[in-house]
């Protein structure tokens, strides 16, 4: 209820600040800008055309456009950042965390990329240039240098009056973590525990030493996987010989979360998961037509199939009006697998000690699933045309493709991870070009001989 409502009130800014800028009060459309939330006005922008966007961006806080820039999609933000020169860009992301800075930076074109850097103070070259170091999706990449680390030998008493001085601490704090004198994780100390025991006792005393850590180099998906697994609200990164290098939290691990499910819907589809909805037209035709071409060559592989048996279907008018049905009974039921064999690989359920039982399943579902559908659709055939043969026909190329898409929705997915290739954008072309050949093939070729 609150996501509609918060998506409402921000369709009706947007509805405000359009007529504002339609009718000229651009001063007006600023005012309601400066009133918004980054994440509104984030939301603002990728929900407007390019041309108002231009506009919006112009009106909106200089001091609030590095928030603005960190909650933009990809596609948006790179678009915005094209409209920036190097001093803007600076200047938006002075102070910023090290894995927003890296997000925005992360993909610019080198000139601007050389130029940003070069305005950079020494402290904050070094901090992006150490977090773009690491591979894309990566800990490394996503994780937060701002990170407030104790020595083992000081007091509770120490350390507390040292957080009264700082002020405060680092947006989702909830552990503190110790380290050696060679900047080795050892143990950490929850804030529950600092509030709650006696002060004189050393951080070494209450600490516990046996912390969860993740590599540098672990990739973002097993971390979101940890963070739910254990209900975690940060957790330390660490290299291979377990320096502390910085941490993660649960506001990136939800991030992650989010573009996960995105990619897996828009990967069904052969799309980008950041692909602006308010794109050019031209960039938005080519993305698109390098999936439809790969999509009309599956297609022309069905239609050979078809055109194998030309002459069985010239013969029977009958074949041609229900041959379509079983490639469309065996997409569905090969789908329903595929989808429950992807989330299963997503959420880490499937592995290399299950996979031969989850085969073996999905194939009796599929068999058990063919004998129930192929009684069903050939008696409706039947009674239908007062044709048993056609019947059997189409009975017959239901069973067979049924037990197929079983096998090849469980087969495929498993295949290509194997083979580190996205099932999620994959997956549904490889199946749909298996059932429509195998229910084409199974079908006219049943018919082609119960004709001769």
């Amino acid at each position: 209820m609150l996501e509609n409502t918060d998506t409402q009130n921000a369709q009706q800014r947007l509805q405000e600040v359009n007529k504002a800028l339609e009718s000229g009060m651009f001063v007006l459309a600023r005012s309601i800008l400066e009133k918004m939330p980054a994440c509104d006005v984030a939301l603002l922008l990728e929900s407007s055309p390019p041309a108002n966007r231009k506009v919006l961006w112009n009106l909106t806080d200089h001091d609030q456009q590095g928030e603005i820039l960190e909650e933009l999609n990809e596609d948006a933000k790179d678009g915005i950042i094209s409209l920036m020169g190097a001093a803007n860009l600076v200047a938006a992301t002075e102070g910023m965390d090290t894995d927003d800075l890296a997000y925005i930076l992360r993909g610019i074109p080198d000139s601007l990329y050389q130029a940003v850097l070069q305005q950079m103070d020494a402290q904050d070259r070094h901090r992006v240039e150490q977090a773009l170091a690491y591979p894309e999706d990566t800990a490394g990449s996503i994780m937060n240098t701002d990170t407030i680390t104790l020595r083992p030998d000081v007091s509770i008493d120490v350390v507390l009056r040292y957080l009264r001085l700082k002020g405060e601490l680092p947006e989702a704090t909830d552990t503190l973590y110790v380290v050696d004198e060679d900047d080795q994780l050892i143990g950490d100390v929850p804030l529950s525990t600092l509030l709650t025991v006696d002060p004189s006792l050393s951080v070494a005393q209450v600490m516990d030493n046996k912390t969860e850590t993740l590599l540098a180099e672990m990739d973002e998906t097993e971390i979101a996987k940890l963070f739910e697994r254990h209900d975690w609200i940060s957790a330390p990164v660490v290299d291979a010989q377990n320096h502390l290098l910085g941490r993660i939290t649960i506001d990136d691990v939800v991030d992650i979360i989010r573009e996960n499910a995105e990619h897996s819907m828009m990967g069904m589809a052969g799309m980008d998961d950041d692909e602006d909805t308010f794109a050019p037209i031209l960039p938005s035709t080519k993305r698109r037509t390098v999936w439809l071409s790969i999509n009309l060559i599956a297609a022309f592989i069905a239609a050979s199939v078809t055109n194998m048996f030309e002459a069985t279907l010239e013969q029977m008018a009958t074949l041609a009006i229900l041959m379509t049905i079983v490639p469309s009974m065996g997409g569905i039921a090969g789908n329903q697998t595929l989808a429950l064999v992807i989330r299963g690989i997503a959420v880490g359920h499937i592995g290399s000690g299950n996979t031969k039982w989850l085969i073996g399943k999905e194939a009796a579902v599929g068999i058990l699933n063919g004998l129930i559908w192929a009684f069903l659709v050939a008696t409706a055939v039947t009674l239908w045309k007062g044709d048993i043969s056609v019947g059997l026909i189409i009975g017959g190329a239901m069973f067979i493709n049924l037990s197929a898409a079983g096998i090849a929705g469980v087969t495929i997915p498993l295949i290509m991870h194997k083979y580190k290739i996205d099932p999620a954008l994959a997956g549904g072309m490889a199946l749909t070009t298996v059932t429509d050949v195998i229910g084409l093939f199974s079908f006219l070729g049943m018919a082609t001989l119960v004709l001769s």
